[in-house]
């Protein structure tokens, strides 16, 4: 019997005044149902300024348009 190898956890990242990076095997699926597969280890960058040409993905519109986001996530409150 062979084991199979662990899933990589898949990790998003913000990027402080910058996009969200992600890692891992991922499959990213935009309103159309166009998909956009993340091999394994692959990183990715979305946007989340909303300026790039390239959307979902970051073209690096956020350096020239002064984009500032540096948020901390919180806690989520999961009350019914």
């Amino acid at each position: 019997m062979t084991e199979q190898a662990p899933t990589p956890p898949v990790v998003i990242k913000t990027v402080d005044n910058g996009p969200y990076q992600i890692k891992g095997p991922v499959r990213i699926v935009d309103h159309e149902n166009n998909e956009y597969e993340l091999g394994p280890g692959r990183t990715q960058v979305l946007c989340r300024c909303g300026h790039s040409a390239r959307k979902p993905f970051c073209d690096g519109s956020h350096t020239r348009q002064g984009f500032s986001a540096a948020e901390r996530a919180q806690a989520l409150d999961n009350r019914p």
